[in-house]
């Protein structure tokens, strides 16, 4: 297949339809501001898992809407896996201010008693336990130590099983408890959660503001473009702060260095002073060169740079903000520091596959070269070179098995 080459009629109706699906469920996620940072993470999920859906139609012409594809996985596949785990773990919020909430109503005795109060059973209610404990052995009150406890029931429990995570873990929550700008246990222990509440839905939201908003603004000028080549999205297509001569050289760039083993990624040094939404352009441009490369391992290296470039975009800059703003919102504790204290026990599951942060860690050599700290500590979330090679290391993951990550996930919904 040639450059000039369009797609065939049956792709263009999928696509088609598709597009008026997406346009309409990826609404802009605050519009209606009465929302829930649950509700909002629902829809956002719900519209990657459409947008994948129309990005893989491009990619792969046996692809139909529901099932799954064996070519490697666009960007968008990626993230209602990454968008759900950010859900749960506002779900892990919610059910923490249940706590705090039932506790001013009439405080537990014990926690036992206070994770009575969530249902929790078998090895998650014994890790929640742990750290609960470990957090009442530096001083907080019951209730609250149990509210903290519960921040890890979306997580990768299984992390603490290491002393030194579980010490190191509960040392950095009762830190940020004892810095919240409030006086009363429960207040303090609120302040802690809601800071990782809104930390999580602000990146929720900007990531699928900038990149979600850039898909559907790419499907809705494919719909009405005609015969669409890499060399007209360079041209003819545009995002704000977009540059053609940036977009060019970043797609003249990753198709030079697409088999480069590691693949390209500190983008920052390869195109200093880039604004990442030309990354963008150059990335939906290469997802269309990927359409007309027959080759499969040429179109799967083209893909992996394309995705590169969107994540790029996402970490470093849509999300950043939302990790570390430039001044501190009131009523919180330090973002940079709760995003410090969950790091070892993230967890995604993309589909069938797993990935988490403490098997990277422990399969890479430790940071900071001390037996007495767990690797999983060494790294902080809200830090863009912390979370950048983890990131880039489960997208490997999903290369290696693409279909898993069509098991696409289900709705959260608040049990309380």
């Amino acid at each position: 297949m040639t450059e000039g080459s369009s797609c065939d009629p049956h792709r263009g109706y999928v696509l088609a339809s598709l597009l008026l699906s997406t346009v309409l469920s990826a609404a802009p996620a605050r519009a209606d501001e009465s929302a829930t940072p649950l509700e909002d993470n629902r829809r956002i999920t719900e519209g990657y898992i459409q947008l994948a859906h129309a990005f893989q139609a491009l990619l792969d012409p046996d692809f139909q809407p529901g099932g799954t594809s064996g070519v490697r996985p666009n960007w968008f596949v990626f993230a209602p896996h990454a968008s759900h785990e950010a859900g749960k773990g506002m779900l892990g919020a919610a059910m923490a201010r249940h706590l705090l909430d039932a506790a001013r109503g009439r405080p537990s005795l014990s926690i036992l008693e206070a994770l009575d109060r969530l249902g929790l059973t078998g090895v998650l209610r014994l890790s929640v336990e742990q750290l609960s404990l470990e957090l009442v052995l530096h001083g907080l009150p019951t209730d609250a130590a149990a509210s903290l406890g519960a921040l890890s029931t979306a997580m990768n429990v299984g992390a603490l099983a290491d002393p030194r995570t579980l010490t190191t873990t509960a040392a950095r929550l009762a830190s940020l408890y004892w810095s919240a700008p409030a006086v009363s246990p429960l207040d303090k222990a609120e302040a802690v959660v809601l800071t990782l509440e809104r930390t999580l839905h602000g990146g929720n939201v900007a990531i699928f503001a900038d990149i979600g908003g850039a898909a559907n603004a790419y499907l809705a000028w494919r719909q009405s473009a005609g015969a669409v080549t890499p060399g007209r999205v360079l041209a003819e297509f545009s995002l704000p702060g977009a540059r053609p001569e940036e977009t060019r050289l970043a797609y003249d760039y990753a198709l030079s260095r697409a088999h480069d083993t590691p693949r390209p990624h500190a983008f920052d040094t390869l195109f200093p002073g880039m604004n990442g939404r030309s990354l963008v352009v150059a990335a939906f441009a290469l997802y269309e060169r990927a359409r007309l490369t027959p080759e499969s391992s040429e179109r799967e290296a083209i893909i992996a740079m394309a995705n590169n470039y969107l994540a790029w975009r996402e970490q470093h800059e849509a999300v950043q903000t939302a990790f570390m703003p430039a001044e501190a919102h009131a009523g919180e504790v330090s973002r940079p520091e709760v995003m410090r204290a969950m790091t070892p026990m993230l967890v995604v599951h993309f589909g069938t596959l797993e990935w988490t942060l403490a098997d990277y860690a422990y399969a890479h050599p430790d940071r900071d070269g001390n037996p007495l700290t767990a690797p999983p500590t060494d790294y902080g979330w809200a830090t863009f070179w912390d979370r950048w090679p983890p990131i880039l290391d489960s997208f490997e993951g999903g290369y290696r098995e693409p279909t898993a990550l069509w098991v696409m996930p289900e709705p959260l919904e608040d049990p309380l």
